[in-house]
């Protein structure tokens, strides 16, 4: 797939093929962004993603750009509302919401959502081969279609992935560390993505944590053959780009939509 045959990109003929919406309003932006990020949040709760307290995702706020929503600390990703979920300004402190806020995801988020400001959402989970993979201190290979998403797009961060990002000046250098990559390993701690929408970085940690997976299960058996920086190259250009993580995202949304009616209350 590309940016102009996939059939991503708005077509004239018949087929009607989705794309993000636009919003005039920011009213109705900041309600869709908290929807997709309480869905997103339930998505990663069935993907197992969820470790105790662990993990966040974020959304920026459209009109507040230094604030960002992101899910209360101590609610299960299985559970999370829309009305659950708590706005947290550039200071740490909760602005919307009777929940407390994470201090990690707060450190994390804030120095993530200040360094790119493209970024409208950012994901992080403590997924079992996340952190596996990430023990490693190891970029993943072009071994998959899939995993070259990531070619040449992800980063390795060292720094302070071995204690709890509580620090400001930790969450700053992890910030450092993925640059302007959509996804990161942090060493010793987990996966790191951001997107231009929930849907996107959601989508990117998803696959992130499937492509670690496959990677540990060739490299048990085996030396993993790896795609040539041609072919892995070019798949990243049909298959890397934000509308193709976007559109990705929306067979597990309206799976959740169907099954999940109350994460909208």
């Amino acid at each position: 797939m590309s940016a102009t045959d996939s059939g991503l990109r708005p077509s004239s003929g018949k087929l009607r093929i989705p794309t993000p919406p636009s919003f005039d309003d920011p009213v109705e932006e900041r309600e869709h962004r908290k929807a997709r990020l309480a869905g997103a949040l339930r998505i990663f709760g069935r993907f197992g993603f969820s470790e105790g307290v662990a993990g966040h995702i974020t959304a920026r706020d459209p009109e507040r750009t230094d604030h960002f929503w992101v899910n209360p600390f101590g609610t299960s990703f299985r559970h999370v509302r829309v009305s659950d979920l708590i706005l947290v300004n550039h200071l740490g402190e909760v602005v919307e919401g009777d929940r407390p806020v994470n201090r990690a995801a707060f450190v994390i988020h804030s120095a993530i959502h200040q360094a790119r400001p493209d970024v409208v959402s950012a994901a992080h989970a403590h997924s079992v081969h996340g952190k596996a993979w990430s023990a490693l201190g190891r970029p993943l290979d072009p071994i998959t279609q899939d995993a070259c998403v990531f070619y040449e797009d992800h980063a390795v961060v060292t720094d302070g992935g071995g204690a709890i990002v509580l620090d400001e000046n930790a969450g700053k250098a992890l910030a450092a560390g993925l640059g302007p990559h959509k996804a990161a390993i942090h060493r010793n701690h987990g996966l790191f993505t951001v997107g231009q929408s929930v849907d996107e970085a959601a989508w990117w940690f998803v696959t992130m944590e499937r492509s670690c997976q496959a990677q540990i299960l060739a490299e048990s058996v085996g030396t993993p053959h790896l795609i040539d920086h041609a072919d892995a190259r070019y798949t990243y250009e049909q298959t890397g780009f934000p509308l193709a993580g976007w559109f990705s995202f929306q067979p597990l949304w309206d799976e959740v939509v169907r099954s999940d009616p109350d994460l909208f209350d």
